[in-house]
């Protein structure tokens, strides 16, 4: 039964990470509308939220994987706009409802698209994976980033927060290799590693500066 369930979590990664966006998107929907993800819905408090509160100075942030609208609707209200992009409508449909519940609507807006393809339609002060970089493949990290240099504003920053060790200290591969592409390829602000539950990682980085000619 374990070697099942490992050959099955391997499986729903692969594709997660490698998949059409058609399959993508109904895996999440599933998800969502199953309500797996109910445990993860609230997290008043997390790590990444200093983060983006110091970064953000009432600017705008483009939130990549948004999921259920946790970071909409939790974030102190430092920001003037939010979009929240995620490949789940079953997601997204939580995710507004929520942020009508708090009454943001005027300030966060939510759009539908694979992220591995999807065009922002301006440029923001922070751009914020919160864990959703564990679906890009590895060797388009760089790739991806560069692609989203784009539509960073003139100071503006990449937030990351994702999971590099275990609990009880262990390395994790894949995770440890994304930090060392952004610390190798980017300009590093701020990169912490916090001791609450599952020891996650928030790293701060901005594109190298181009040199005049």
């Amino acid at each position: 039964m374990y070697i099942v369930d490992r050959s099955l979590q391997f499986v729903r990664g692969f594709l997660l990470s490698y998949g059409p966006s058609n399959i993508k998107k109904r895996f999440w929907d599933k998800e969502y509308s199953e309500e797996k993800w109910s445990f993860a819905y609230n997290t008043v408090g997390d790590c990444v939220y200093a983060h983006l509160e110091r970064h953000v100075e009432n600017g705008s942030i483009l939130d990549i994987g948004c999921g259920s609208g946790n970071t909409a609707t939790e974030l102190a209200l430092t920001y003037k706009s939010y979009l929240g992009v995620d490949i789940s409508e079953a997601a997204l449909a939580k995710a507004k409802r929520r942020t009508e519940e708090c009454g943001r609507q005027n300030k966060n807006r939510f759009d539908c698209g694979d992220f591995l393809a999807y065009v922002p339609p301006g440029k923001y002060d922070v751009i914020l994976f919160r864990e959703s970089m564990y679906h890009v493949p590895l060797g388009k990290v760089k790739s991806t980033l560069d692609r989203y240099s784009e539509y960073l504003k003139d100071g503006g920053v990449f937030i990351v927060r994702l999971y590099a060790s275990s609990q009880e200290g262990k390395d994790k591969q894949r995770p440890i290799a994304m930090l060392g592409i952004m610390e190798a390829e980017f300009d590093v602000v701020e990169k912490r590693q916090y001791e609450e539950q599952g020891r996650p990682t928030v790293i701060v980085f901005r594109p190298k500066a181009r040199l005049k000619n």
